[in-house]
Protein backbone atom coordinates (compact mmCIF):
# COMPACT_ATOMS: atom_id res chain seq x y z
CA UNK A 1 0.00 0.00 0.00
CA UNK A 2 1.57 3.48 -0.84
CA UNK A 3 1.01 5.54 2.20
CA UNK A 4 1.23 8.83 0.15
CA UNK A 5 -2.51 10.58 0.26
CA UNK A 6 -3.56 7.62 2.22
CA UNK A 7 -6.28 8.91 4.91
CA UNK A 8 -5.44 7.08 8.35
CA UNK A 9 -7.37 6.92 11.74
CA UNK A 10 -4.27 6.58 14.58
CA UNK A 11 -5.91 6.15 18.24
CA UNK A 12 -3.70 5.95 20.90
CA UNK A 13 -1.65 8.39 19.05
CA UNK A 14 -0.24 10.87 22.14
CA UNK A 15 2.24 9.26 23.54
CA UNK A 16 5.17 6.42 22.65
CA UNK A 17 4.33 3.84 19.84
CA UNK A 18 1.06 5.96 18.71
CA UNK A 19 3.44 9.62 18.94
CA UNK A 20 6.39 7.65 17.16
CA UNK A 21 3.74 5.81 14.68
CA UNK A 22 2.07 9.43 13.55
CA UNK A 23 5.29 10.94 12.94
CA UNK A 24 6.32 8.18 10.70
CA UNK A 25 2.69 7.58 8.56
CA UNK A 26 3.66 11.66 8.31
CA UNK A 27 6.61 11.14 6.87
CA UNK A 28 5.58 8.90 4.53
CA UNK A 29 3.34 11.60 2.96
CA UNK A 30 -0.26 9.92 4.75
CA UNK A 31 -3.04 12.38 5.55
CA UNK A 32 -4.21 11.82 9.30
CA UNK A 33 -6.62 11.84 11.66
CA UNK A 34 -5.11 11.42 15.59
CA UNK A 35 -6.86 10.39 18.45
CA UNK A 36 -5.95 10.46 22.18
CA UNK A 37 -7.65 11.98 25.39
CA UNK A 38 -4.90 14.40 25.88
CA UNK A 39 -5.82 17.39 22.95
CA UNK A 40 -2.53 18.84 24.48
CA UNK A 41 -0.74 16.27 23.62
CA UNK A 42 -2.17 15.64 20.13
CA UNK A 43 -1.28 19.34 19.03
CA UNK A 44 2.33 18.79 19.91
CA UNK A 45 2.03 15.87 17.70
CA UNK A 46 0.75 18.38 14.76
CA UNK A 47 3.87 20.43 15.48
CA UNK A 48 6.27 17.61 15.62
CA UNK A 49 4.74 16.66 12.18
CA UNK A 50 4.77 20.04 10.40
CA UNK A 51 8.37 20.07 11.73
CA UNK A 52 9.29 17.36 9.01
CA UNK A 53 6.65 18.75 6.04
CA UNK A 54 3.97 16.31 6.96
CA UNK A 55 0.43 17.14 6.41
CA UNK A 56 -0.72 18.79 9.59
CA UNK A 57 -3.34 16.33 11.18
CA UNK A 58 -7.12 15.89 12.80
CA UNK A 59 -6.70 16.05 16.29
CA UNK A 60 -9.67 14.38 17.42
CA UNK A 61 -9.80 14.41 21.45
CA UNK A 62 -12.05 10.88 22.82
CA UNK A 63 -12.04 9.04 25.48
CA UNK A 64 -11.94 5.55 24.21
CA UNK A 65 -12.62 3.78 27.53
CA UNK A 66 -16.35 4.97 27.30
CA UNK A 67 -18.93 3.19 25.97
CA UNK A 68 -20.20 5.09 22.03
CA UNK A 69 -16.86 7.13 21.91
CA UNK A 70 -15.36 4.82 19.68
CA UNK A 71 -18.91 5.23 17.26
CA UNK A 72 -18.48 9.20 17.71
CA UNK A 73 -14.72 9.07 16.62
CA UNK A 74 -15.26 7.35 13.51
CA UNK A 75 -18.17 9.44 12.06
CA UNK A 76 -15.89 12.80 12.82
CA UNK A 77 -12.81 10.92 11.54
CA UNK A 78 -15.07 10.14 8.31
CA UNK A 79 -16.29 13.65 7.96
CA UNK A 80 -12.66 15.29 8.37
CA UNK A 81 -10.88 13.20 6.32
CA UNK A 82 -13.71 11.92 4.02
CA UNK A 83 -13.08 8.79 4.19
CA UNK A 84 -10.93 6.00 6.44
CA UNK A 85 -8.52 4.17 4.50
CA UNK A 86 -6.20 2.85 7.38
CA UNK A 87 -7.82 2.24 10.41
CA UNK A 88 -5.01 1.38 13.03
CA UNK A 89 -6.01 0.74 16.29
CA UNK A 90 -3.55 1.48 18.64
CA UNK A 91 -5.05 2.67 22.20
CA UNK A 92 -4.51 0.82 24.78
CA UNK A 93 -3.95 0.42 28.61
CA UNK A 94 -2.70 -1.78 31.28
CA UNK A 95 -4.39 -2.74 34.90
CA UNK A 96 -2.22 -4.30 37.27
CA UNK A 97 -4.13 -6.42 39.51
CA UNK A 98 -4.61 -9.97 39.96
CA UNK A 99 -8.08 -10.94 38.56
CA UNK A 100 -8.88 -12.60 41.54
CA UNK A 101 -8.94 -9.21 43.50
CA UNK A 102 -9.98 -7.07 40.57
CA UNK A 103 -13.01 -9.54 39.11
CA UNK A 104 -15.03 -6.92 37.15
CA UNK A 105 -14.68 -3.91 38.89
CA UNK A 106 -15.36 -0.79 37.06
CA UNK A 107 -11.14 -0.12 36.01
CA UNK A 108 -12.15 -3.26 34.82
CA UNK A 109 -14.53 -2.90 32.50
CA UNK A 110 -13.13 0.03 31.20
CA UNK A 111 -9.58 -1.49 30.19
CA UNK A 112 -11.56 -3.97 28.13
CA UNK A 113 -13.70 -0.94 26.63
CA UNK A 114 -10.64 0.70 25.53
CA UNK A 115 -8.46 -2.86 24.19
CA UNK A 116 -10.96 -4.47 23.10
CA UNK A 117 -14.46 -3.08 22.62
CA UNK A 118 -13.82 -0.02 20.97
CA UNK A 119 -11.41 -1.28 18.00
CA UNK A 120 -14.45 -3.77 17.44
CA UNK A 121 -16.82 -1.09 17.28
CA UNK A 122 -14.41 1.02 15.01
CA UNK A 123 -14.16 -1.99 12.93
CA UNK A 124 -18.03 -2.72 12.85
CA UNK A 125 -17.97 1.70 12.08
CA UNK A 126 -15.20 1.97 8.68
CA UNK A 127 -14.95 -1.43 7.54
CA UNK A 128 -18.42 -2.27 5.78
CA UNK A 129 -17.33 1.51 3.66
CA UNK A 130 -13.52 0.03 2.43
CA UNK A 131 -15.51 -3.56 1.08
CA UNK A 132 -17.77 -1.26 -0.43
CA UNK A 133 -14.67 0.33 -2.40
CA UNK A 134 -12.95 -3.18 -2.27
CA UNK A 135 -9.25 -1.81 -0.68
CA UNK A 136 -8.31 -0.48 2.74
CA UNK A 137 -6.56 -2.11 5.69
CA UNK A 138 -6.79 -2.72 9.64
CA UNK A 139 -4.27 -2.60 11.77
CA UNK A 140 -4.87 -3.98 15.05
CA UNK A 141 -1.96 -3.84 17.66
CA UNK A 142 -1.75 -6.80 20.30
CA UNK A 143 0.98 -8.00 22.42
CA UNK A 144 3.01 -11.05 22.66
CA UNK A 145 1.43 -11.30 26.13
CA UNK A 146 -1.29 -13.59 24.89
CA UNK A 147 1.54 -15.97 24.84
CA UNK A 148 3.14 -15.05 27.99
CA UNK A 149 0.56 -14.24 30.17
CA UNK A 150 2.24 -12.40 33.38
CA UNK A 151 0.95 -12.30 36.85
CA UNK A 152 -0.77 -9.17 38.19
CA UNK A 153 -1.63 -8.02 34.41
CA UNK A 154 -4.42 -11.05 33.52
CA UNK A 155 -6.87 -8.57 32.44
CA UNK A 156 -4.50 -6.77 30.07
CA UNK A 157 -3.46 -10.50 28.96
CA UNK A 158 -6.94 -11.55 27.97
CA UNK A 159 -7.70 -8.46 26.83
CA UNK A 160 -5.11 -8.30 23.82
CA UNK A 161 -5.85 -11.94 23.38
CA UNK A 162 -9.68 -11.74 22.51
CA UNK A 163 -8.26 -8.53 20.38
CA UNK A 164 -5.77 -10.69 18.80
CA UNK A 165 -8.26 -13.55 18.07
CA UNK A 166 -10.87 -11.08 16.67
CA UNK A 167 -8.09 -10.17 14.34
CA UNK A 168 -7.24 -13.64 12.90
CA UNK A 169 -11.24 -14.25 12.69
CA UNK A 170 -12.03 -10.75 10.62
CA UNK A 171 -8.73 -11.35 8.37
CA UNK A 172 -10.73 -14.64 7.32
CA UNK A 173 -13.97 -12.88 7.06
CA UNK A 174 -12.45 -10.16 4.93
CA UNK A 175 -10.40 -12.59 2.68
CA UNK A 176 -11.13 -12.05 -1.01
CA UNK A 177 -12.60 -8.29 -0.33
CA UNK A 178 -9.58 -6.38 -1.29
CA UNK A 179 -9.02 -5.10 2.13
CA UNK A 180 -5.90 -6.40 4.73
CA UNK A 181 -5.74 -6.92 8.30
CA UNK A 182 -2.52 -6.54 9.79
CA UNK A 183 -1.69 -7.74 13.78
CA UNK A 184 0.80 -6.05 15.41
CA UNK A 185 2.21 -7.94 18.39
CA UNK A 186 4.36 -6.08 20.67
CA UNK A 187 6.96 -7.23 22.99
CA UNK A 188 8.54 -5.48 25.69
CA UNK A 189 9.20 -1.47 24.18
CA UNK A 190 10.76 1.15 26.08
CA UNK A 191 7.71 3.47 26.72
CA UNK A 192 6.54 5.11 29.89
CA UNK A 193 4.20 2.10 30.39
CA UNK A 194 6.80 -0.55 30.29
CA UNK A 195 8.57 1.35 32.80
CA UNK A 196 5.31 1.17 35.49
CA UNK A 197 5.33 -2.55 34.72
CA UNK A 198 8.62 -3.12 36.14
CA UNK A 199 6.82 -2.63 39.20
CA UNK A 200 5.11 -5.53 38.77
CA UNK A 201 6.57 -8.52 41.15
CA UNK A 202 9.81 -9.94 39.23
CA UNK A 203 8.63 -8.32 36.36
CA UNK A 204 11.86 -6.01 35.95
CA UNK A 205 14.45 -9.03 35.81
CA UNK A 206 12.14 -10.03 33.01
CA UNK A 207 12.05 -6.61 31.20
CA UNK A 208 16.06 -6.15 31.84
CA UNK A 209 16.85 -9.62 30.02
CA UNK A 210 14.22 -9.06 27.20
CA UNK A 211 16.14 -5.78 25.87
CA UNK A 212 13.48 -3.76 25.22
CA UNK A 213 12.75 -2.48 21.57
CA UNK A 214 12.67 1.38 20.99
CA UNK A 215 8.95 2.92 20.08
CA UNK A 216 10.20 4.97 17.24
CA UNK A 217 11.77 1.65 15.79
CA UNK A 218 8.38 -0.36 16.48
CA UNK A 219 6.78 2.81 14.49
CA UNK A 220 8.84 2.39 11.40
CA UNK A 221 8.43 -1.47 11.40
CA UNK A 222 4.55 -0.98 11.47
CA UNK A 223 4.86 1.87 8.30
CA UNK A 224 6.29 -0.93 6.59
CA UNK A 225 4.72 -3.69 7.62
CA UNK A 226 1.41 -1.31 6.49
CA UNK A 227 3.60 -0.68 3.05
CA UNK A 228 4.19 -4.23 2.00
CA UNK A 229 0.50 -5.06 3.49
CA UNK A 230 1.77 -7.61 6.11
CA UNK A 231 -0.49 -10.32 7.81
CA UNK A 232 1.45 -10.08 10.92
CA UNK A 233 4.28 -8.25 12.62
CA UNK A 234 6.36 -9.46 16.03
CA UNK A 235 8.32 -6.75 17.26
CA UNK A 236 11.22 -6.79 18.63
CA UNK A 237 11.84 -9.78 15.98
CA UNK A 238 13.78 -12.02 18.23
CA UNK A 239 10.66 -12.54 20.43
CA UNK A 240 9.33 -14.33 17.67
CA UNK A 241 10.23 -17.56 18.83
CA UNK A 242 8.10 -17.18 21.96
CA UNK A 243 5.14 -16.41 19.45
CA UNK A 244 5.49 -19.18 17.10
CA UNK A 245 6.45 -21.57 20.58
CA UNK A 246 4.00 -20.61 22.67
CA UNK A 247 5.27 -22.98 24.81
CA UNK A 248 8.28 -20.98 25.22
CA UNK A 249 6.61 -18.18 26.36
CA UNK A 250 4.08 -19.63 29.18
CA UNK A 251 7.50 -21.25 30.48
CA UNK A 252 8.81 -17.54 30.80
CA UNK A 253 5.66 -16.20 32.42
CA UNK A 254 5.92 -19.35 34.92
CA UNK A 255 9.99 -18.59 35.46
CA UNK A 256 8.49 -14.55 36.46
CA UNK A 257 6.16 -15.81 38.18
CA UNK A 258 7.78 -17.52 41.00
CA UNK A 259 7.89 -16.07 44.21
CA UNK A 260 5.22 -13.96 43.09
CA UNK A 261 3.13 -12.46 46.71
CA UNK A 262 -0.40 -11.84 45.34
CA UNK A 263 -0.95 -9.67 48.41
CA UNK A 264 1.61 -6.83 47.58
CA UNK A 265 -0.13 -6.55 44.31
CA UNK A 266 -1.70 -2.82 44.38
CA UNK A 267 -4.06 -2.27 41.91
CA UNK A 268 -4.14 0.36 39.60
CA UNK A 269 -3.97 1.71 35.60
CA UNK A 270 -1.18 2.35 33.63
CA UNK A 271 -1.42 4.62 30.93
CA UNK A 272 -4.17 6.45 32.40
CA UNK A 273 -4.01 9.51 34.62
CA UNK A 274 -7.33 10.48 36.42
CA UNK A 275 -7.14 14.26 34.88
CA UNK A 276 -7.50 13.12 31.58
CA UNK A 277 -10.79 11.15 31.53
CA UNK A 278 -12.35 15.25 31.37
CA UNK A 279 -9.66 16.68 28.77
CA UNK A 280 -11.11 14.49 25.84
CA UNK A 281 -14.78 15.31 25.25
CA UNK A 282 -15.32 17.55 22.75
CA UNK A 283 -14.77 15.70 18.96
CA UNK A 284 -15.60 19.09 17.00
CA UNK A 285 -12.19 20.03 14.98
CA UNK A 286 -11.50 23.71 15.99
CA UNK A 287 -10.17 26.57 13.76
CA UNK A 288 -6.29 24.93 13.46
CA UNK A 289 -7.71 21.14 12.87
CA UNK A 290 -10.17 22.50 9.77
CA UNK A 291 -7.27 24.34 8.48
CA UNK A 292 -5.54 21.43 8.54
CA UNK A 293 -7.90 19.07 6.94
CA UNK A 294 -8.70 21.78 4.02
CA UNK A 295 -4.99 21.49 3.22
CA UNK A 296 -4.76 17.66 3.19
CA UNK A 297 -7.75 17.49 1.06
CA UNK A 298 -5.98 19.56 -1.28
CA UNK A 299 -3.03 17.99 -1.15
CA UNK A 300 -4.08 14.50 -1.18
Amino acid sequence: MRLSGTRVLLTGASTGIGRQLGRALAQRGAVLAVAARRRALLDELAADIAAVGGHEPVRLGVDLARRGSAAELAAAARTELGRVEVLINNAGSNLHGCPSAVGDRDEARELFELNFWSPLALIREIVPEMRQRGAGMVVNVTSLAVVAPFPAVGHYCSSKAALSLATESLRLELRGTGVDVLEVLLGPIETNGSRENRMIEGAEKWLDSAKAGRPEKAAIAIARAIERGRRRLIYPRRMSPSYHLPLLGRLYASTVARGFEPERVVVRRTGWRAEDAGAATDLAAGPAVGAAVASARGSS
